[in-house]
């Protein structure tokens, strides 16, 4: 895993480059809180495929346990990927409404993630 930093307009953004899976559990994704907020990072990149598919299938409660901590913390996650495949129509009112706030955010594009944490 490396952390790709990016300062936009005075804020320092990491982005998380993985060839693997960086989150498989919820204690991977505090561990990736803590670590990269002890770094100073308060805004985070990290792309779909390096998440575990079950984080996804919002029964499991992956995401809602790691998406709480950020919140708690204040930290802003982008997760950035296709989300068109998923077929839940749960999952997609979770980003829809997840879209709506400035913590969480589900987009498609590197760029799309710089530009909604750096405002």
């Amino acid at each position: 895993m490396k952390i790709e930093a990016h300062n936009i307009n005075d804020t320092n953004i990491a982005e998380v480059i993985s060839e693997a899976n960086v989150i498989n559990k919820v204690e991977d994704g505090i561990d990736l809180l803590g670590n990269l907020y002890y770094q100073g990072f308060d805004r985070i990149i990290i792309y779909e495929k390096n998440i575990t598919p079950e984080f996804f299938d919002l029964k499991t409660g992956i995401a809602g346990e790691i998406l709480q901590k950020f919140s708690n913390y204040r930290v802003q996650l982008a997760i950035v990927g296709d989300f068109t495949k998923y077929n839940s129509k749960s999952l997609n009112n979770f980003i829809y409404e997840s879209n709506k706030g400035r913590l969480i955010n589900f987009v498609s594009t590197l760029s799309e993630a710089l530009g909604v944490l750096s405002e």
